[in-house]
């Protein structure tokens, strides 16, 4: 099939599949004598795959390696599970993160509703991003 219609079949775009082929999520497909690429149809299942696999978070790297293994003939999920292992304390380290970025900008928040302008110093910014030097003992 030709890119035109992989791409309608897919919702991929032709520059996207284009992509997928130059990084190595796609092998190049043979060529009519016109020097069209012509697709087969397990190039469908296949973008569905790198599709879901974004989805799932992985990068195209990791979507390219789980490929290799496939394409060699053997079963890729222990590679999967690995990887995914890896994605989810990413993520949960990201989430403590995120957790301390929320509870440290509801701080400035309160600092914020409770300060008054009029009392602002002229050789601090903004008093309430300023933050206050703290003594040896923490005080």
């Amino acid at each position: 099939m030709r890119i035109g219609v992989l791409a309608a079949q897919t919702g991929h775009t032709t520059k996207t599949i284009r992509f997928y082929e130059d990084a190595g999520l796609l092998p190049e497909p043979p060529r009519t004598s016109a020097g069209y690429r012509d697709y087969p149809a397990e190039a469908v299942t296949r973008l569905a795959f790198v599709r879901d696999a974004q989805a799932a978070g992985l990068t195209l790297a990791d979507i390219r390696s789980i490929l290799v293994i496939r394409d060699s003939g053997q079963a890729p999920c222990q590679h999967v599970t690995d990887l995914l292992d890896q994605h989810l304390t990413l993520v949960e380290q990201r989430l403590a993160e995120l957790t301390q970025a929320r509870d440290a900008l509801h701080d400035l928040k309160r600092r914020a509703r409770t300060t008054d302008p009029a009392d602002c110093s002229e050789d601090q910014v903004c008093s309430i991003l300023t933050v206050v030097a703290q003594g040896a003992d923490g005080v």
